[in-house]
């Protein structure tokens, strides 16, 4: 009781103060008792509970005071639950909606009662016998009075409390009638730092204070150098972009040049067949590649190098028969979306081979888009991202190629893979790259490979000795794996969230 009054007395003239006053007033409170519960409390001073939560807040993080957190979990009307209190539970409603001597249509109750309680309401009062459903014609038939039955569902509404059984409160809340609603509140004590009077701290260090020597009877905040920042307002790179930036960061760190591929519409010749692939291989027609109609041919194409690629198609060179069939100028001019950054390579390594002071041993690399007539799916799209090595030097082989590809699959944390022999038209040998994935656990094909053939490298005047190492991987499969997406159209195209771009942590592999 002498608690209660020394809290009255000090929150006198409160109740109409400023929240601002309010750590004052709590702490006065305190230095008779404890404040058993915030929430009651801040009623009693007839305050905002927020305002005190804002306050006592402040003072706890100064040492004043110290709060413990009491819940309470509780059940409560909800507006259907007030309604039924008020004008009786849903099956009365509808029993006192039906007329007394015939059958009502269904569809004319629900009108009449409403949709929400003509759902709700309905079977129950089936279940106690007040209402009957004719065979055929579905028509609700009334069979009690409405004066004389028991509205037990509104009885219990009107008594509700914990009080009731748990399979009772299960039945009112299905029916959502009732909800669980949760109280907070807090119970505060004094601290190590308890004052009756605060004291200010000063949150910064200022000239005045320098000044007039003020900093020295001056109390300063402490830092929290566990506050976050503010998250500033910018730009963030797409996801698919973070993890190209970390690949061409280890394929910089592993002595590799980048190619311009800028370049995305392309000729067959450049595309299919500076790489020796044959004008009659199926992925050159129009199912698998988008041909391009206006310009609808390429002007630029060197017509000694034309020639020379012309030859070892028709009829081989350079230890290959070649494939024995007509090479037409008209299918290698026509012009199409680049369906391989290989293009790129094939261009790279001839202006190599044909550059001022000679061939000299390269790495190069490239990122880029590449583009399929493919059908669209939850892993394939009609464009995505190729990701490209190739290594030019005398004397290179197969040990040289593996080698190379673990190495820069370790660099981003794959280390567990296995090769397989594989076709491809302008490499022999070639290889399929499997790595083994932990999540799926299984070997997953994450990349292909190859030497580059004799064919497709004498043309472009490369000297003898020099061999071409290459392999490619798609940039998506890896940002799937790494951020967990099953949908590739989540991740590339018009569905992509930017929201999470913005979240997408930093690559690391």
């Amino acid at each position: 009781a002498s608690g209660s009054r020394a809290m009255a007395a000090a929150a006198a003239g409160a109740s109409s103060a400023p929240a601002a006053s309010l750590d004052g007033v709590i702490l006065r409170a305190l230095e008779s008792a404890d404040i058993a519960d915030s929430r009651c409390w801040a009623d009693e001073q007839g305050v905002s509970h927020d305002d005190v939560e804002r306050e006592m807040n402040s003072l706890e993080s100064e040492g004043y005071i110290t709060k413990t957190l009491n819940q309470t979990l509780f059940w409560e009307l909800t507006p259907a639950g007030e309604e039924a209190v008020a004008q009786g539970s849903p099956e009365l409603v509808i029993l006192k909606a039906l007329p007394a001597e015939e059958a009502a249509a269904q569809a004319d109750v629900k009108a009449k009662v409403g949709d929400d309680v003509f759902k709700g309401g309905l079977g129950i009062a089936k279940k106690n016998g007040w209402v009957e459903i004719e065979k055929g014609t579905g028509n609700i038939v009334r069979k009690a009075d409405p004066a004389a039955v028991e509205d037990k569902t509104a009885s219990l509404l009107k008594g509700l409390s914990d009080a009731l059984d748990a399979k009772t409160l299960k039945e009112l809340k299905r029916r959502k009638l009732i909800a669980q609603g949760k109280r907070t509140a807090w119970t505060l004590g004094k601290g190590a730092s308890y004052a009756v009077e605060r004291r200010r701290t000063a949150a910064d260090l200022t000239a005045a204070m320098l000044a007039d020597g003020s900093w020295r009877d001056t109390t300063f905040k402490p830092y929290n150098f566990d506050a976050e920042g503010t998250v500033p307002a910018c730009g963030v790179e797409h996801t698919l972009l973070k993890v190209r930036t970390e690949f061409r960061r280890v394929l910089f760190e592993m002595g590799f040049a980048e190619m311009p591929t800028s370049r995305f519409v392309e000729s067959c010749f450049w595309n299919f067949d500076a790489l020796f692939q044959p004008q009659s291989h199926p992925a050159r027609d129009a199912h698998d590649t988008f041909f391009v109609s206006k310009p609808g041919v390429a002007r630029h194409v060197p017509e000694d190098y034309c020639e020379r690629v012309k030859t070892v198609h028709q009829t081989g060179g350079y230890g290959s028969r070649g494939y024995g069939t007509v090479w037409e100028r008209s299918e290698a001019d026509k012009l199409i979306l680049r369906t391989h950054t290989t293009a790129v390579s094939s261009r790279m390594l001839y202006e190599l081979a044909n550059q001022e002071g000679g061939f000299t041993p390269k790495k190069y690399f490239s990122i880029d888009r590449v583009f399929r007539n493919e059908t669209l799916d939850a892993t394939h799209l009609a464009e995505f991202h190729q990701v490209e090595g190739v290594v030019a030097d005398y004397g290179l082989g197969l040990a040289d190629l593996i080698g190379t590809i673990r190495d820069f699959f370790r660099r981003i944390g794959i280390t567990n893979l296995r090769f397989k022999p594989a076709y491809n038209p302008y490499t022999e040998p070639s290889m399929e790259v499997f790595g083994y994935h932990p999540d799926l656990k299984c070997w997953t094909e994450i990349g292909n490979s190859g030497i580059f053939r004799p064919e497709m490298l004498a043309p472009m005047g490369l000297p003898e000795g020099v061999r071409v190492i290459a392999w490619g991987l798609s940039l998506e499969r890896p940002t799937m794996i790494k951020y967990r997406y099953s949908n590739i159209r989540d991740l590339f195209g018009h569905k992509v969230q930017v929201a999470a771009s913005k979240s997408t942590p930093i690559v690391r592999f």
